[in-house]
Protein backbone atom coordinates (compact mmCIF):
# COMPACT_ATOMS: atom_id res chain seq x y z
CA UNK A 1 0.00 0.00 0.00
CA UNK A 2 1.65 3.24 -1.25
CA UNK A 3 1.58 6.88 0.79
CA UNK A 4 1.75 10.09 -0.35
CA UNK A 5 4.15 12.26 0.60
CA UNK A 6 4.71 16.15 0.56
CA UNK A 7 6.48 15.88 -2.69
CA UNK A 8 4.62 13.55 -4.35
CA UNK A 9 1.41 13.49 -6.51
CA UNK A 10 -1.25 11.23 -7.24
CA UNK A 11 -2.15 10.53 -10.77
CA UNK A 12 -5.83 9.52 -11.85
CA UNK A 13 -4.82 5.65 -12.05
CA UNK A 14 -3.79 5.80 -8.32
CA UNK A 15 0.62 5.59 -8.33
CA UNK A 16 1.96 8.30 -6.59
CA UNK A 17 5.00 10.32 -8.68
CA UNK A 18 7.68 12.49 -7.12
CA UNK A 19 7.62 16.49 -8.40
CA UNK A 20 10.59 17.84 -9.51
CA UNK A 21 10.54 21.93 -9.72
CA UNK A 22 11.90 22.97 -13.07
CA UNK A 23 13.18 26.06 -11.97
CA UNK A 24 15.62 24.76 -9.33
CA UNK A 25 18.35 25.86 -10.72
CA UNK A 26 17.41 28.63 -12.44
CA UNK A 27 17.00 30.80 -8.90
CA UNK A 28 20.34 30.86 -9.15
CA UNK A 29 20.39 33.32 -11.25
CA UNK A 30 19.77 35.63 -8.56
CA UNK A 31 23.15 35.30 -7.27
CA UNK A 32 24.74 36.18 -10.14
CA UNK A 33 22.38 39.21 -11.36
CA UNK A 34 23.24 41.43 -8.53
CA UNK A 35 27.59 40.95 -9.90
CA UNK A 36 26.05 42.85 -13.39
CA UNK A 37 27.96 45.70 -11.58
CA UNK A 38 31.33 44.77 -12.03
CA UNK A 39 30.86 44.21 -15.86
CA UNK A 40 30.90 47.73 -16.42
CA UNK A 41 34.07 48.58 -14.82
CA UNK A 42 36.04 45.34 -16.20
CA UNK A 43 35.41 46.55 -19.20
CA UNK A 44 36.26 49.75 -18.90
CA UNK A 45 39.87 48.59 -17.65
CA UNK A 46 39.88 46.52 -20.70
CA UNK A 47 39.14 49.44 -23.03
CA UNK A 48 40.12 52.09 -21.64
CA UNK A 49 36.14 53.47 -22.40
CA UNK A 50 33.96 54.55 -19.82
CA UNK A 51 30.89 53.85 -22.08
CA UNK A 52 31.07 50.45 -21.16
CA UNK A 53 29.63 51.15 -17.94
CA UNK A 54 26.64 51.26 -19.38
CA UNK A 55 26.22 48.12 -20.53
CA UNK A 56 25.00 46.79 -17.29
CA UNK A 57 22.38 48.94 -17.57
CA UNK A 58 21.40 48.31 -20.80
CA UNK A 59 21.46 44.34 -20.15
CA UNK A 60 18.97 45.63 -17.18
CA UNK A 61 16.20 47.97 -18.92
CA UNK A 62 16.56 46.38 -22.60
CA UNK A 63 17.50 42.84 -23.26
CA UNK A 64 15.41 41.70 -20.26
CA UNK A 65 12.27 42.94 -21.41
CA UNK A 66 13.68 41.19 -24.92
CA UNK A 67 14.33 38.11 -22.69
CA UNK A 68 11.13 38.39 -21.35
CA UNK A 69 9.40 38.61 -24.77
CA UNK A 70 11.12 35.59 -26.35
CA UNK A 71 10.79 33.13 -23.09
CA UNK A 72 7.30 33.90 -22.74
CA UNK A 73 5.22 32.87 -19.77
CA UNK A 74 5.54 30.01 -17.17
CA UNK A 75 2.24 29.60 -15.88
CA UNK A 76 3.32 25.99 -13.91
CA UNK A 77 2.60 25.68 -10.56
CA UNK A 78 3.84 22.94 -8.23
CA UNK A 79 1.00 20.78 -6.51
CA UNK A 80 0.16 21.59 -3.59
CA UNK A 81 0.61 18.47 -2.07
CA UNK A 82 4.54 19.41 -3.23
CA UNK A 83 4.46 22.63 -0.90
CA UNK A 84 5.43 21.18 2.25
CA UNK A 85 8.32 19.85 0.99
CA UNK A 86 9.25 22.78 -1.47
CA UNK A 87 8.99 25.51 1.92
CA UNK A 88 10.72 22.88 3.81
CA UNK A 89 13.80 22.27 1.59
CA UNK A 90 16.57 24.37 2.91
CA UNK A 91 17.50 24.81 -0.85
CA UNK A 92 15.67 27.39 -1.37
CA UNK A 93 16.39 29.51 1.69
CA UNK A 94 20.25 29.46 1.62
CA UNK A 95 19.71 31.28 -1.87
CA UNK A 96 18.32 33.91 -0.54
CA UNK A 97 21.04 33.65 2.64
CA UNK A 98 23.91 33.74 0.20
CA UNK A 99 22.73 36.62 -1.86
CA UNK A 100 22.60 39.02 1.36
CA UNK A 101 26.74 39.04 1.58
CA UNK A 102 26.87 39.13 -2.68
CA UNK A 103 24.21 42.67 -2.91
CA UNK A 104 26.38 44.55 0.30
CA UNK A 105 29.73 43.38 -1.75
CA UNK A 106 28.25 44.52 -5.06
CA UNK A 107 27.15 48.04 -3.10
CA UNK A 108 30.28 48.34 -1.55
CA UNK A 109 32.46 47.37 -4.87
CA UNK A 110 30.58 50.31 -6.57
CA UNK A 111 31.21 52.71 -3.94
CA UNK A 112 35.24 52.08 -4.03
CA UNK A 113 34.79 52.45 -7.89
CA UNK A 114 33.72 55.23 -8.43
CA UNK A 115 35.78 57.40 -5.95
CA UNK A 116 38.84 55.43 -7.29
CA UNK A 117 38.41 56.42 -11.07
CA UNK A 118 37.98 59.66 -12.73
CA UNK A 119 34.86 59.00 -14.37
CA UNK A 120 32.96 61.81 -16.92
CA UNK A 121 29.70 62.36 -15.89
CA UNK A 122 27.83 60.00 -18.12
CA UNK A 123 29.68 57.58 -16.46
CA UNK A 124 29.05 58.68 -13.17
CA UNK A 125 25.69 58.31 -13.83
CA UNK A 126 25.93 55.01 -15.17
CA UNK A 127 27.20 53.71 -12.02
CA UNK A 128 24.55 55.31 -10.23
CA UNK A 129 21.81 53.35 -12.43
CA UNK A 130 23.24 50.41 -12.05
CA UNK A 131 24.62 50.19 -8.08
CA UNK A 132 20.93 51.73 -7.59
CA UNK A 133 19.66 48.60 -9.19
CA UNK A 134 21.41 46.47 -6.73
CA UNK A 135 20.11 48.44 -3.71
CA UNK A 136 16.87 47.30 -5.63
CA UNK A 137 17.86 43.46 -5.75
CA UNK A 138 18.29 44.81 -1.80
CA UNK A 139 14.93 45.50 -0.90
CA UNK A 140 13.32 42.67 -3.41
CA UNK A 141 15.25 40.07 -0.73
CA UNK A 142 13.89 42.39 2.17
CA UNK A 143 10.70 42.03 0.95
CA UNK A 144 11.01 38.35 0.50
CA UNK A 145 12.87 37.74 4.17
CA UNK A 146 10.43 39.88 5.28
CA UNK A 147 7.38 38.19 5.20
CA UNK A 148 8.91 34.95 7.06
CA UNK A 149 8.68 33.76 10.67
CA UNK A 150 12.28 32.63 11.33
CA UNK A 151 14.49 35.08 13.00
CA UNK A 152 17.64 34.73 10.86
CA UNK A 153 15.87 36.04 7.82
CA UNK A 154 13.95 38.97 9.58
CA UNK A 155 17.26 39.92 10.84
CA UNK A 156 18.60 39.38 7.34
CA UNK A 157 15.80 41.27 6.05
CA UNK A 158 17.02 44.41 7.73
CA UNK A 159 20.41 43.97 6.95
CA UNK A 160 19.75 43.81 3.48
CA UNK A 161 17.70 46.95 3.55
CA UNK A 162 20.17 48.90 5.15
CA UNK A 163 22.66 49.78 2.17
CA UNK A 164 20.35 52.21 0.59
CA UNK A 165 19.00 53.73 3.88
CA UNK A 166 15.16 52.43 2.84
CA UNK A 167 14.77 49.90 6.40
CA UNK A 168 11.44 51.77 7.54
CA UNK A 169 10.38 49.28 4.72
CA UNK A 170 10.22 46.70 6.73
CA UNK A 171 7.98 47.80 9.07
CA UNK A 172 5.65 49.70 6.43
CA UNK A 173 5.40 47.07 3.59
CA UNK A 174 4.77 44.12 6.72
CA UNK A 175 2.27 45.90 8.36
CA UNK A 176 0.84 49.13 6.20
CA UNK A 177 0.76 48.14 2.80
CA UNK A 178 -0.85 44.68 3.00
CA UNK A 179 -3.21 46.02 5.44
CA UNK A 180 -4.59 49.17 3.42
CA UNK A 181 -3.51 47.67 -0.17
CA UNK A 182 -5.38 48.55 -3.36
CA UNK A 183 -7.47 51.47 -1.00
CA UNK A 184 -7.19 55.10 -1.04
CA UNK A 185 -5.72 54.77 2.49
CA UNK A 186 -2.77 53.04 0.89
CA UNK A 187 0.15 55.56 -0.16
CA UNK A 188 2.51 52.16 -2.06
CA UNK A 189 -0.99 51.94 -4.39
CA UNK A 190 -1.45 53.85 -7.10
CA UNK A 191 -4.41 55.31 -8.88
CA UNK A 192 -5.61 55.16 -12.08
CA UNK A 193 -4.61 58.21 -13.73
CA UNK A 194 -1.94 59.01 -11.57
CA UNK A 195 1.69 59.62 -13.26
CA UNK A 196 4.73 57.74 -11.68
CA UNK A 197 6.02 61.27 -10.76
CA UNK A 198 2.92 61.99 -9.02
CA UNK A 199 2.81 58.72 -7.44
CA UNK A 200 6.83 59.09 -5.95
CA UNK A 201 5.44 62.20 -4.21
CA UNK A 202 2.90 60.79 -2.37
CA UNK A 203 4.39 57.20 -1.75
CA UNK A 204 7.85 57.85 -0.31
CA UNK A 205 6.43 60.48 2.20
CA UNK A 206 3.59 58.67 2.37
CA UNK A 207 5.13 55.24 3.37
CA UNK A 208 8.29 56.92 5.63
CA UNK A 209 5.26 58.43 8.36
CA UNK A 210 3.16 55.22 7.83
CA UNK A 211 5.99 53.19 9.12
CA UNK A 212 6.89 55.41 11.80
CA UNK A 213 3.06 55.60 12.89
CA UNK A 214 2.67 52.05 13.24
CA UNK A 215 6.06 51.50 15.07
CA UNK A 216 5.62 54.11 17.59
CA UNK A 217 1.88 52.48 18.16
CA UNK A 218 3.42 48.71 18.59
CA UNK A 219 5.72 49.92 20.91
CA UNK A 220 4.06 52.57 23.22
CA UNK A 221 1.36 49.53 23.64
CA UNK A 222 4.43 47.16 24.34
CA UNK A 223 5.57 49.92 27.08
CA UNK A 224 8.80 50.24 25.20
CA UNK A 225 10.03 53.95 24.44
CA UNK A 226 9.99 54.81 20.64
CA UNK A 227 13.75 55.87 20.57
CA UNK A 228 15.21 52.21 21.33
CA UNK A 229 17.21 49.69 19.95
CA UNK A 230 13.16 47.88 20.47
CA UNK A 231 12.51 50.10 17.16
CA UNK A 232 12.24 47.43 13.97
CA UNK A 233 13.16 50.90 12.17
CA UNK A 234 15.70 52.60 14.23
CA UNK A 235 17.93 48.99 13.67
CA UNK A 236 18.35 48.92 9.93
CA UNK A 237 18.96 52.78 10.44
CA UNK A 238 21.84 52.07 12.80
CA UNK A 239 23.10 49.77 10.06
CA UNK A 240 22.82 52.52 7.53
CA UNK A 241 24.64 55.30 9.12
CA UNK A 242 27.29 52.75 10.20
CA UNK A 243 27.72 51.53 6.45
CA UNK A 244 27.82 55.66 4.89
CA UNK A 245 29.94 56.76 8.06
CA UNK A 246 32.85 53.50 7.18
CA UNK A 247 32.48 54.36 3.50
CA UNK A 248 33.24 58.10 4.02
CA UNK A 249 36.28 57.80 6.14
CA UNK A 250 37.96 54.97 4.04
CA UNK A 251 36.65 56.72 0.53
CA UNK A 252 36.54 60.62 1.59
CA UNK A 253 33.50 62.75 2.01
CA UNK A 254 32.97 62.32 -2.33
CA UNK A 255 31.64 59.09 -1.97
CA UNK A 256 28.66 60.79 0.10
CA UNK A 257 26.93 62.48 -3.35
CA UNK A 258 27.08 58.72 -4.95
CA UNK A 259 25.30 56.94 -1.74
CA UNK A 260 22.61 59.59 -2.03
CA UNK A 261 22.14 59.44 -5.81
CA UNK A 262 22.20 55.85 -6.00
CA UNK A 263 20.22 54.78 -2.64
CA UNK A 264 17.62 57.35 -4.43
CA UNK A 265 17.71 55.41 -7.16
CA UNK A 266 17.23 52.06 -5.66
CA UNK A 267 14.41 53.29 -3.26
CA UNK A 268 13.05 54.59 -6.57
CA UNK A 269 13.01 51.20 -8.46
CA UNK A 270 10.60 50.53 -5.42
CA UNK A 271 8.92 52.56 -5.88
CA UNK A 272 8.35 51.64 -9.70
CA UNK A 273 7.37 48.00 -8.82
CA UNK A 274 4.48 49.34 -5.79
CA UNK A 275 3.48 51.71 -9.01
CA UNK A 276 2.97 49.03 -11.51
CA UNK A 277 1.57 46.24 -9.16
CA UNK A 278 -1.51 47.45 -8.08
CA UNK A 279 -2.42 50.26 -10.54
CA UNK A 280 -6.62 50.97 -10.48
CA UNK A 281 -7.71 48.41 -8.57
CA UNK A 282 -9.38 48.65 -5.46
CA UNK A 283 -10.91 46.37 -2.82
CA UNK A 284 -14.54 46.70 -2.14
CA UNK A 285 -15.59 48.70 1.07
CA UNK A 286 -18.52 47.22 3.48
CA UNK A 287 -21.38 48.95 5.21
CA UNK A 288 -18.70 48.64 8.14
CA UNK A 289 -15.98 50.87 6.94
CA UNK A 290 -13.74 47.67 6.77
CA UNK A 291 -12.23 46.52 3.32
CA UNK A 292 -13.13 42.65 1.93
CA UNK A 293 -10.00 40.45 2.24
CA UNK A 294 -7.40 41.10 -0.08
CA UNK A 295 -7.65 38.76 -3.03
CA UNK A 296 -5.36 37.86 -6.35
CA UNK A 297 -7.60 40.16 -8.55
CA UNK A 298 -6.40 43.04 -6.77
CA UNK A 299 -2.52 42.63 -8.07
CA UNK A 300 -1.39 42.75 -11.51
CA UNK A 301 0.71 40.03 -12.33
CA UNK A 302 3.21 38.80 -14.64
CA UNK A 303 4.25 34.99 -15.21
CA UNK A 304 7.76 35.63 -17.34
CA UNK A 305 9.81 33.63 -17.20
CA UNK A 306 13.38 35.78 -16.82
CA UNK A 307 12.18 38.41 -14.92
CA UNK A 308 10.51 36.57 -12.28
CA UNK A 309 14.06 34.09 -12.23
CA UNK A 310 15.69 37.07 -10.75
CA UNK A 311 13.35 38.59 -8.43
CA UNK A 312 12.18 36.12 -6.46
CA UNK A 313 8.32 35.51 -8.05
CA UNK A 314 7.93 39.06 -7.15
CA UNK A 315 5.76 39.63 -10.10
CA UNK A 316 3.45 36.42 -9.05
CA UNK A 317 2.32 39.25 -6.87
CA UNK A 318 -1.31 38.00 -6.88
CA UNK A 319 -0.81 35.16 -5.06
CA UNK A 320 1.83 36.96 -2.86
CA UNK A 321 -0.77 39.13 -1.85
CA UNK A 322 -3.75 36.97 -0.70
CA UNK A 323 -1.19 34.48 0.78
CA UNK A 324 2.27 36.84 2.16
CA UNK A 325 3.33 34.04 4.29
CA UNK A 326 4.16 31.53 0.91
CA UNK A 327 7.17 31.21 -0.27
CA UNK A 328 8.83 32.31 -3.57
CA UNK A 329 9.37 28.84 -5.16
CA UNK A 330 5.72 27.70 -4.44
CA UNK A 331 3.86 31.09 -5.76
CA UNK A 332 1.17 30.02 -8.28
CA UNK A 333 -0.01 31.54 -11.12
CA UNK A 334 -4.48 31.92 -11.09
CA UNK A 335 -6.35 32.12 -14.57
CA UNK A 336 -8.48 35.15 -15.07
CA UNK A 337 -6.03 37.57 -12.69
CA UNK A 338 -5.03 41.13 -13.96
CA UNK A 339 -2.04 40.44 -16.36
CA UNK A 340 0.90 42.75 -17.76
CA UNK A 341 2.00 42.81 -21.08
CA UNK A 342 5.46 42.64 -19.81
CA UNK A 343 7.53 41.74 -16.98
CA UNK A 344 8.90 44.72 -14.24
CA UNK A 345 11.91 45.77 -16.29
CA UNK A 346 9.59 46.05 -19.58
CA UNK A 347 6.70 47.73 -17.57
CA UNK A 348 9.33 50.54 -15.94
CA UNK A 349 9.82 51.69 -18.45
CA UNK A 350 6.39 51.97 -19.63
CA UNK A 351 5.63 53.67 -16.73
CA UNK A 352 8.44 56.29 -16.99
CA UNK A 353 6.52 57.98 -20.48
CA UNK A 354 2.73 58.51 -18.63
CA UNK A 355 1.33 58.91 -21.76
CA UNK A 356 2.74 55.72 -23.29
CA UNK A 357 2.04 53.99 -19.67
CA UNK A 358 -1.76 55.13 -20.32
CA UNK A 359 -2.43 54.17 -23.51
CA UNK A 360 -1.16 50.51 -22.28
CA UNK A 361 -2.61 50.39 -19.07
CA UNK A 362 -5.73 52.01 -18.91
CA UNK A 363 -7.69 49.46 -21.39
CA UNK A 364 -6.58 46.74 -20.07
CA UNK A 365 -7.12 48.21 -16.04
CA UNK A 366 -10.94 48.62 -17.89
CA UNK A 367 -11.41 45.09 -19.24
CA UNK A 368 -9.66 43.52 -15.80
CA UNK A 369 -12.57 45.22 -13.73
CA UNK A 370 -15.07 45.18 -16.14
CA UNK A 371 -15.53 48.89 -16.77
CA UNK A 372 -16.78 48.52 -13.02
CA UNK A 373 -16.45 52.58 -11.29
CA UNK A 374 -16.86 50.31 -8.08
CA UNK A 375 -13.76 48.47 -8.74
CA UNK A 376 -11.25 51.27 -9.68
CA UNK A 377 -9.35 53.33 -7.45
CA UNK A 378 -9.14 56.82 -9.24
CA UNK A 379 -6.83 60.04 -9.09
CA UNK A 380 -9.47 61.82 -6.84
CA UNK A 381 -8.26 64.93 -8.71
CA UNK A 382 -9.39 63.62 -12.27
CA UNK A 383 -11.93 61.31 -11.23
CA UNK A 384 -14.67 63.38 -12.97
CA UNK A 385 -12.44 63.72 -16.54
CA UNK A 386 -11.17 59.92 -16.04
CA UNK A 387 -15.43 59.39 -15.81
CA UNK A 388 -15.72 61.53 -19.15
CA UNK A 389 -13.54 60.45 -21.05
CA UNK A 390 -13.81 56.42 -20.65
CA UNK A 391 -17.60 56.90 -20.56
CA UNK A 392 -18.13 54.99 -17.16
CA UNK A 393 -20.90 55.65 -15.25
CA UNK A 394 -20.19 57.49 -11.85
CA UNK A 395 -23.31 55.56 -10.44
CA UNK A 396 -22.38 52.33 -11.14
Amino acid sequence: MSTTTPSSTTSPAGPTTPYHDRKRYAWLLSLLIPTTVLIGPTLMASTGDPKALWIPVVFFYAVVPLLDYFLGEDRSNPPESAVPALDADPYYRWITYLLAPVLWASFIFSAWFVTQMNLPWYGWIAMVLISGSVGGFCINLGHELGHKNTALEKALAKIVLAPSGYGHFYVEHNRGHHRDVATPADPASSRMGESIYAFVLREMPGAWFRAWALERTRLQQAGLPVLSWHNHIVQPAVLTLALWTGLTLWLGWMVLPFLVAASFWANFQLTSANYIEHYGLLRQQRADGRYEPCQPHHSWNSNHIFSNWIVFHLQRHSDHHAHPLRRYQSLRHFDELPTLPSGYFGMFLVAYVPPLWRAVMDPRLLQAVGRDLRRLNLDPQQREALIARHGLQATA
